[in-house]
């Protein structure tokens, strides 16, 4: 369900504003649930519609990047701009910003490895990056440094269970009885991209089923559980995201219509919902 104003919205009337296929199939996905998705005006919902998008096209640049699955201990970067640490971490080196950092990973990907985790949190930084203002990234990413789920406080990712999957959310699958040998397949991190897609780093684009299957491969001997998909979700704080947003999302974004580009819109309520003529 999505309120705007405290009103409930007829997602129907909303095709005639969100062009995009893309945003309106995320908008079913928040129809369809329970949970209630509640918003001040179109104009923020829309926002956080188009950083989804942002992620979900930033998960699937990184998985074309030529960039590879590897462990902490194995991980890798470009030394130009980052430099490892003995724990396997990338810290961004004095005198390069963090647009260049992040951009990088995209640009030279095989001159990178490592966790699901990190792929996670670089995959937001690039929504972000692709989203607002590069001077406004630079300053609140200022000394990034990418570890497992350690991340610069100004990132603000959300963290709540359940099963309202929406696409632009990472969500975890989990391998109960992982081999203790190879610790690193114990779970998989993934953004929802779509109706049961996702994509994992370090095994790729797939179904639910397709990446239970690849977790239940690595499990210890004599396993007695099946990995599953958890209740577990992560996502951006959108609206502290929107406070640095663009006029208009980047050109190389999925997205090219803002609410704001329809002046002639007219706002109906009746009842307890909002119709959009």
């Amino acid at each position: 369900m999505i309120k705007i104003n405290q009103k409930v919205i007829d997602i129907s009337q909303l095709n005639h504003v969100i062009l995009s296929s893309g945003k309106f199939k995320i908008l079913e996905f928040m129809d369809k649930y329970s949970r209630v998705y509640e918003y001040e005006t179109i104009s923020e919902l829309e926002f956080e519609l188009g950083m989804r998008l942002q992620i979900i096209q930033a998960a699937r640049l990184l998985n074309k990047s030529g960039v590879k699955f590897a462990t902490f201990k194995t991980s890798k970067c470009n030394e130009e701009y980052w430099r490892r640490t003995n724990k396997g971490a990338f810290e961004l080196k004095v005198n390069v910003s963090p647009q260049t950092g992040i951009e990088d990973i995209f640009l030279n990907g095989k001159k990178y490895a490592f966790e699901c985790a990190t792929a996670i949190v670089i995959i937001f930084y690039k929504a972000i990056l692709d989203t607002i203002n590069e001077e406004q990234f630079n300053r609140l990413f200022l000394g990034l440094i990418l570890y497992d789920w350690q991340y610069d406080q100004d990132l603000e990712l959300i963290i709540h269970e359940g099963t309202d999957f929406l696409p632009g959310d990472c969500v975890y699958f989990n391998n109960p009885d992982y081999d203790p040998k190879t610790p690193e397949w114990q779970g998989e991190n993934a953004i929802v991209l779509d109706d049961d897609l996702y994509f994992g780093h370090g095994i790729g684009i797939g179904t639910s089923t397709q990446i239970i299957g690849v977790l239940n491969s690595k499990r210890k001997r004599n396993f007695e559980k099946s990995s599953y998909l958890s209740n577990h979700i992560v996502g951006i704080n959108f609206n502290h995201i929107s406070n640095y947003r663009l006029k208009k999302f980047r050109k190389n974004s999925l997205v090219h219509h803002q609410f704001s580009d329809f002046s002639n819109l007219i706002v109906s309520e009746i009842g307890s919902k909002i119709y959009l003529l």
